[in-house]
């Protein structure tokens, strides 16, 4: 990084006529000014990036991509887990299983002794607060049943690694898909949730990044870089530095070309990732179409992005491949992709139908942009690339 100064030395002799003397006395009048530190983020994490081929009638490949960041120590327990890096959620959710002993753990609940409100294992605090959280829409939907908590943990590798303050989280016992009603096999649903505002399971439940204490001139936040399409494979790339915790004054400056859009606050959740905007693509009678959306960019959504139509003509439907899609945001940020036959899949979707009245880009998105959330100011910025 380029380091700043605060100005210049004065030039003390402008010619031969100068003497020593006077060029001393120069020096000694004016002196050195100290450098200012220049800011710094508080860490750089790498995060692995897969993909898995699933293959669905009629024989058509989707390739369904995630980004998952290694979490490598919990309470005083050294793990290996990998969370699913989530910006469409708020808040950390874990498996109990191996964090707590197995007798704690069953099929209706974690075990809190009668009278407490509270239990301290193997430095994680389980609470007897308890609570839901859901994943997906009404017609895809997976639920996590479990326990507030509170631990430290080291998050990144053993290389790039940085420790947290004591923060809470959500310690789950238990994940069923609603639709079908079949359980999950343990950590399958480990998510690293980084958006704004709270989860709606609990309110003291935010961002694990958002608790990070920050120096002088770094603002509370992280940027994603843009991710490499070629580091998605079936065994997983790990490609370093793609994540910034902490944000400098270049990274908000206008000069940064990230375009910065302002967060709306609500009661229940508080500030909101969703972003106004209007989206334009080619209808299925093939005109032009055009309507106002609220936008969620999710690195959650792991192939198909959703355009929520009310007025479409049928509960789901998919775009043709080379079908152009357009947004475009009152802060001027423009983004234009084209779906294809395995990657930038889209649908078009009655909100109806999903139960859910937010347009949704994936992980595609991802691929073409860079992505910032100030969670001081509430902004989230984006840039093309």
């Amino acid at each position: 990084m380029r380091k700043i100064y605060p100005g210049y030395l004065s030039l003390c002799a402008a010619g031969l006529l100068f003497t020593l003397l006077l060029v001393a006395s120069c020096k000694k009048d004016h002196g050195t000014p100290t450098p200012v530190a220049t800011a710094k983020p508080i860490a750089d994490i790498g995060l692995y990036e897969v993909d898995t081929d699933i293959v669905s009638a009629p024989k058509d490949t989707i390739n369904y991509k995630r980004i998952f960041i290694p979490i490598t120590r919990v309470g005083t327990q050294t793990v290996q887990y990998f969370s699913v890096f989530d910006t469409g959620s708020t808040g950390m959710t874990m498996g109990a299983a191996g964090l707590l002993p197995k007798s704690m753990i069953t099929t209706s609940g974690i075990k809190i002794p009668a009278g407490q409100d509270s239990v301290n294992v193997n430095g994680i605090t389980v609470t007897n607060q308890t609570a839901i959280m859901a994943y997906g829409n009404a017609q895809s939907e997976i639920q996590e049943f479990g326990n507030l908590a509170y631990t430290t943990m080291i998050v990144g590798t053993q290389q790039d690694g940085i420790t947290t303050a004591r923060i809470p989280f959500f310690l789950y016992y238990k994940i069923l898909d609603v639709n079908t009603g079949e359980a999950s096999y343990d950590h399958s649903n480990d998510v690293f949730g980084v958006g704004p505002g709270v989860s709606y399971a609990s309110d003291q439940i935010k961002s694990p990044l958002s608790y990070f204490k920050t120096g002088t001139g770094v603002t509370s936040g992280f940027k994603l870089a843009q991710l490499p399409k070629s580091g998605f494979s079936i065994g997983g790339t790990f490609v370093a530095d793609l994540l910034t915790i902490g944000l400098v004054p270049d990274d908000l400056a206008a000069s940064s070309g990230f375009v910065m859009h302002p967060l709306q606050y609500f009661n229940q959740g508080g500030y909101s990732a969703d972003l106004p905007v209007t989206v334009t693509y080619v209808n299925f009678n093939g005109t032009s179409k055009s309507l106002a959306a609220t936008l969620l960019l999710d690195t959650g959504t792991p192939a198909i992005s959703t355009i929520a139509d009310p007025t479409a003509a049928s509960d789901i439907a998919q775009l043709p491949v080379g079908t152009n899609i357009t947004i475009s945001t009152s802060a001027g940020f423009n983004y234009t992709y084209t779906s294809k036959k395995s990657t930038y899949i889209t649908d078009v979707v009655k909100p109806t139908f999903t139960g859910d009245p937010r347009t949704i880009f994936g992980l595609d998105f991802f691929t073409d942009n860079e992505f910032l959330l100030d969670y001081t100011d509430h902004k989230i910025g984006l840039k093309n690339n």
